[in-house]
């Protein structure tokens, strides 16, 4: 990954955030600055390694004359026990310690959710995709992470696609949408445009809209099971989407469905930090 300005920025708030007006007092006042310290970075639970560039760059910043080995490539699976990184260099390493683990963690689980989800619905024309539900300022990074698990990216924000959902429909005239999407396609071109649909009548009015994604929501699996079908038939090149309380017991079963994309919020808004911790070698 590639760290922009916007990731950079980011890094410098957290630093700032941990290091107050008095900086490190720990590492100032207890350790000796003539020293030179090693420590790994240790898997205590098996996941996707996600983030390197990320603690790179905050270890530049809080600890420049560290030097650091990775020991796995972006994107592989780190076996519970391993030591996925290296570390040698002064105590400053332990000023960086805390906001290095914190995007480490939360980028790890947030790829290796979007691993299990991909691996659920291996074998099926399914992928999964991500949503917006994501940290506010951590858009970037949770969906780079998304990728590194073997997942897809949605739109990024409501600027690169049109995604007409329920609250949008219940404030247009049915008659007049299908001129409001003509029109908006003159004016956005290359833009794609997505309708959210909850049955079957709602499902009809994305294709008289000319929707290039139709998304099921909520609907049960016998349902979506007929539709997906239907539109198979009198609409193939239309982009089939599922949404709607998807978690790890339930996506076997609706990649089996046919759809083309699955959407999970959860694997953002809920993927939990995998537990990874800095340990110190004694001297």
């Amino acid at each position: 990954m590639r760290i922009d300005k916007e990731t950079r920025r980011l890094i410098d708030s957290a630093l700032r955030e941990d290091l107050g007006s008095r900086g490190d007092v720990t590492t100032k006042y207890f350790l000796s600055e003539r020293k030179i310290y090693r420590a790994r970075f240790l898997f205590k639970e098996s996941g996707i390694l996600c983030g390197r560039s990320v603690v790179d760059a905050v270890f530049k910043r809080a600890a420049p004359k560290a030097r650091l080995t990775w020991k796995y490539k972006e994107g592989r699976r780190v076996p519970a026990g391993a030591a996925a990184l290296l570390i040698r260099g002064p105590r400053e390493i332990m000023t960086a310690e805390r906001t290095a683990l914190n995007f480490l963690q939360k980028l790890c689980g947030i790829a290796t959710a979007a691993r299990a989800y991909a691996d659920a619905a291996k074998g099926t024309r399914t992928r999964i995709y991500d949503t917006r539900k994501t940290l506010p300022g951590w858009r970037a990074l949770s969906k780079y992470a998304v990728r590194t698990g073997g997942g897809v990216n949605h739109r990024m924000g409501l600027f690169d696609m049109a995604m007409l959902k329920d609250n949008h429909l219940d404030g247009l005239k049915q008659s007049e949408s299908r001129a409001l999407v003509a029109r908006f396609r003159k004016r956005c071109p290359g833009v794609s445009v997505e309708v959210e649909a909850r049955n079957r009548r709602e499902i009809d009015a994305a294709l008289h809209m000319r929707a290039d994604v139709v998304m099921l929501d909520n609907m049960t699996p016998a349902v979506m099971k007929k539709e997906i079908a239907r539109l198979r038939r009198i609409s193939p090149k239309t982009q089939i989407e599922i949404s709607g309380g998807v978690d790890l017991r339930s996506i076997k079963t609706l990649a089996k469905l046919g759809a083309d994309r699955i959407s999970v919020g959860r694997i953002t808004h809920s993927a939990a930090a995998l537990d990874i911790s800095m340990k110190l070698e004694r001297p």
